[in-house]
């Protein structure tokens, strides 16, 4: 009777590991904070703004590029995004508030004219707004061979 109690609890412990997998030792992917895109976003303690999917568009040379954002401001108030690039490029981008601004378009492109970093690698860049610390982050750079970037190529 007592190795049958023993059976029955090995049994069912094994039974519960078993079923439970890699779930007790492997952290859960819903937990992993990723960007789903191609481009890379900036760590939210750059300040109030946050900003998504950086990338650079250039030319197959990778002499000039078109920098695209998301840009969101969910304050109440205005801020300044201070973009610098690795390249010498200093920008700033007014984003008023409870707004989301998409930079790379029409409207607003960034443009860097004296690039020289190919498709395929990355810039440094830093991000600062508001009271925050300044953020840096390696953008990466594409071309025009996927089809819904080649309108930005400049």
């Amino acid at each position: 009777m007592k190795s049958r109690l023993i059976a029955s609890l090995v049994v069912g412990a094994a039974l519960v590991l078993g079923t439970s997998g890699c779930s007790l030792i492997s952290a859960h992917a819903t937990t992993i904070e990723y960007s789903p895109a191609e481009g890379t976003n900036v760590p939210d303690e750059s300040g109030p703004l946050q900003v998504r999917n950086t990338m650079i568009v250039a030319n197959d040379e990778g002499t000039e590029g078109n920098f695209l954002a998301a840009i969101i401001n969910s304050t109440d108030e205005t801020y300044v995004l201070n973009i610098d690039f690795a390249d010498g490029v200093t920008e700033q981008v007014i984003v008023p508030a409870g707004t989301v601004k998409s930079l790379g378009e029409n409207a607003d492109p960034i443009l860097i004219r004296d690039l020289n970093t190919p498709p395929g690698a990355t810039l440094s860049a830093s991000f600062q707004s508001g009271e925050g610390v300044t953020s840096v982050i390696s953008v990466p750079v594409f071309n025009g061979d996927l089809e819904y970037l080649a309108p930005f190529v400049p």
